[in-house]
């Protein structure tokens, strides 16, 4: 079996914010293969925060961030479970990131659950009608418009976004890893973006 050096596991924790005790038993399970190790960390993190996800959030911040010279700007409010944790840099990074991601992406709702159903009806309309012009099969307008409905979401929902500055995860995916290595539920509640001169 091999031996776990003390320098490892710190390396470990650094890069990945987890508990020496996770940490030492991560890279004794991949016999200190530092980068699988991070791997085995993240799968369990995962796991970790879809429990957590349920865990009541009355603490956060409100997050403001002002781009483009002062023509866009944004507020955000990020809840999570303890004062302890809303004062930590990592969490104030998180609400800075989604600010930005926010006026980068003019998301307008947080999250799915949240698309009024008005709106969700006249854009299947829309979607089955384009479908049907396109000359689809009737039989599989449904499924186009289930798929394209998706592409829906992906623009207008935060959490269904491309994050910015890794467009091959989603905001919802970055916010399952930082309820991971922060060990807290973290919510998006709300936000506003302003523009200058929109209405």
């Amino acid at each position: 079996m091999t031996e776990i050096s003390a320098s490892l596991v710190k390396e470990l924790r650094q890069r990945t914010g987890a508990g020496m005790l996770d940490c030492k038993e991560a890279l004794k399970e991949t016999g200190g293969d530092i980068e699988r190790a991070i791997e085995r960390l993240r799968e369990k993190g995962l796991a970790k925060a879809a429990k957590k996800a349920g865990r009541a959030t009355a603490e956060g911040r409100v997050e403001s961030y002002i781009h483009a010279g002062g023509k866009i700007g944004v507020l955000i409010e990020v809840n999570c479970e303890t004062d302890f944790v809303a004062k930590t840099p990592e969490f104030r990074e998180l609400c800075r990131e989604l600010a930005m991601q926010v006026a980068a992406s003019r998301p307008e709702y947080v999250s799915r659950d949240e698309v009024p159903e008005e709106v969700l009806e006249k854009e299947k309309s829309i979607l089955r009608a384009q479908a049907l012009h396109e000359g689809k099969p009737e039989k599989v307008v449904d499924k186009i418009v289930s798929g394209r409905l998706e592409k829906f979401y992906a623009e207008h929902c935060l959490l269904e976004q491309p994050f910015i500055k890794d467009l091959d995860r989603a905001v919802k995916d970055l916010l399952a890893e930082k309820i991971a290595t922060m060990g807290e539920n973290i919510v998006v509640r709300r936000f506003v973006r302003f523009e200058l001169g929109e209405q």
